[in-house]
């Protein structure tokens, strides 16, 4: 059995990315790619389903011991986890060097006081856990293949296969050191390269440590910070720049429910307020990197702007369901792709459209069709901001004329504006101002509730969306206007757990009814959300209660600083894919928020 989400480490490499638990088992890798199928699928199934256990030996048929203490070298993504014995202590390092050729995960044993008893187990099982490979030995070195895959694995160490699965066995006393590393290769080519562990460990110890020395952040908390943005990083698909929500699939909003989506694609709403984090902790590059995935992705036809792209900006996404796995803590369908990608949401262009402002705003280096495609998109709102839409949340419901889409499409508009106004653009200026007042004019008086003083989910409902909480943040309406200050207090008191986290939206899960966005069951607080509470707290003076809002946000990651999309209340547990780009990029921007507003004067 999977262990907890929040009891997993990432390790990765920019191309992918995998998950470690606490007893040093990887239940998650794909290669070569974070959208490739899984060699290692147990977090979704059971151990037939691929994964690889190393730690010190223990009996059979009990429980692998997790590790005494586990946390990353510095600020770095190499994973270190320490069991002490009582034989001894040993640690296992564990990372994914930044690829120069075959993508490899290394892992270090060493022997830190006494003599340690250790196992490895290495059960690969291709395509998600369906496909058993073909293990066999060549030149010294093992090999499973199965089509168009190839996995070698190399150690010093010596292994002997059995139920199919490959073995060591070995002992390391204080001063050992011991490697294991598996290599990807497509099976039609030359095996890859031997490794070089202990070089290769230096190397990548090297490229976080300058990597993050370019953070311009040096507030409160930044050690939470720079994790976060290590997170990015490692969330980031090197040779395009594109950006995937999260490396995983099908991580339950709801334990035992259906709310499973697959994360491994970038979402233009997501990567967009990546790289305003990024620009804004001085990460320029990275910043420049996706606005060229961007424009790559978009080129051609950005009237049919998708809401989501694979990671080299690929269009078909297409939704399936591997019946063969049993799903994390029985929750299925386990889906690989995602439908939602031809979705209408309006939010995206005004996303999109303030990320290049941003970029436009902090001097990166111009580039002029990224002025055309705004200019473009700007064309294609002007004839269908009036269109209802599925929104933010990707509703798999009715389509309905969601207020935070009004209000993102006025987001687009205001920008280009601005756009133009400072002659980078040319574009019909008085036609497109008198738009942002038509968009303006329509949301508030459509999308707002007199009788309660709050805006609402959609035109004429009577429900709340956590996402109106931008409205302020946004520019659409000053903090301190009587409106924003209504919405931000009901959503406390209607949309609030029970231990002050923030709510989506309502749902009416009970009893397998659907709810309002087309699905049976509930979900946990949507850790985004109440980030953004904190900030609009802030921004209304209420700077206290923001702070300790934000602390106990902080407090929900785990030993190692990482976040999931959401926290069940009920469970006490963190929920949804992981780690999730949506929860660390709005915990780096409410820091950097609260600094700006004097929280930790003094």
């Amino acid at each position: 059995m999977a262990g907890r989400i929040e009891d997993y480490a990432l390790i990765g490499d920019m191309q992918t990315a995998a998950l470690v638990c606490r007893d040093g088992t990887v239940d998650w890798l794909c290669l070569p790619r974070f959208d490739s199928h899984a060699i290692f699928a147990g977090l979704l199934g059971t151990e037939e389903h691929g994964f690889w256990r190393l730690g010190p030996a223990f009996a059979a048929g009990a429980q692998p011991p997790a590790a005494t203490r586990r946390g990353y070298r510095g600020d770095s993504l190499i994973l270190e986890s320490e069991w002490d014995t009582p034989d001894g202590t040993v640690r296992v390092t564990d990372f994914m060097p930044p690829r120069d050729g075959a993508p490899q995960l290394i892992r270090i044993v060493e022997g830190v006081s006494g003599r340690v008893p250790m196992c490895s187990e290495l059960r690969m099982r291709f395509s998600y856990g369906r496909i058993v490979p073909w293990v066999r030995k060549h030149e010294g070195r093992t090999v499973a293949v199965a089509g168009p895959d190839s996995v070698w694995f190399d150690t010093s160490a010596e292994t002997y296969g059995k139920d199919l699965t490959t073995y060591a066995d070995f002992t390391v006393a204080a001063g050992e050191r011991l490697s294991f590393t598996i290599s990807w290769e497509p099976s039609h080519k030359e095996p890859p390269a031997l490794p070089e562990p202990e070089q290769s460990l230096e190397a990548t110890e090297e490229f976080w440590r300058e990597w993050v020395e370019h953070c311009t952040y040096h507030g409160p908390y930044r050690e939470a910070v720079i994790r976060s943005l290590i997170t990015l990083k490692a969330l980031t698909y090197a040779p395009t720049g594109g950006i995937v929500a999260a490396p995983t699939t099908s991580l339950p909003e709801d334990v035992g429910g259906v709310r499973n989506w697959d994360y491994r694609y970038t979402w233009l709403r997501d990567a967009a307020i990546t790289l305003s984090s990024l620009l804004r902790t001085g990460y320029r590059e990275e910043a420049r990197a996706w606005r060229e995935w961007l424009l790559r992705a978009v080129a051609g036809d950005p009237e049919n702007l998708q809401i989501m792209y694979g990671i080299a900006g690929e269009r078909e996404l297409g939704e399936a369901e591997l019946d063969w796995l049993p799903g994390y803590e029985g929750s299925v369908p386990v889906r690989v792709g995602n439908g939602a990608a031809h979705q209408l949401q309006l939010d995206v262009y005004g996303e999109v459209t303030e990320a290049l402002h941003l970029a436009h705003m902090t001097g990166l280096a111009r580039n002029d069709y990224a002025s055309v495609l705004q200019i473009k998109l700007i064309r294609y709102l002007e004839d269908h901001w009036q269109e209802p839409d599925e929104g933010i949340w990707e509703v798999r419901g009715p389509r309905r004329h969601f207020v935070h889409s009004k209000v993102m499409a006025w987001v687009a508009v205001d920008r280009t504006i601005k756009l133009i106004e400072s002659g980078d653009a040319e574009g019909p200026l008085e036609r497109w101002k008198r738009l942002r007042d038509d968009i303006h004019r329509d949301v508030c008086e459509k999308g707002y509730d007199k009788e309660r003083n709050t805006f609402t989910q959609s035109y004429g409902s009577k429900e709340l969306d956590a996402s109106l909480l931008l409205i302020p943040q946004m520019g659409f309406l000053p903090p301190d206007d009587k409106r924003v200050i209504g919405t931000i207090e009901a959503i406390q008191r209607e949309l609030s757990t029970s231990d002050g986290f923030i709510l989506r939206y309502p749902t009416d899960g009970d009893g397998g009814d659907v709810g309002l966005d087309g699905l049976p069951g509930d979900e946990g607080a949507f850790l985004a959300c109440s980030f953004w509470m904190a900030d609009d707290l802030a921004m209304i003076g209420r700077v206290d209660e923001a702070r300790k809002l934000f602390e106990r946000l902080l407090a929900l990651r785990n030993d190692l600083g990482l976040l999931a999309e959401e926290w069940d209340p009920r469970l006490q547990r963190q929920v949804g894919n992981f780690p999730q780009a949506f929860s660390h990029v709005p915990l780096i921007d409410t820091a950097l928020r609260l600094t700006a507003s004097g929280a930790y004067a003094g």
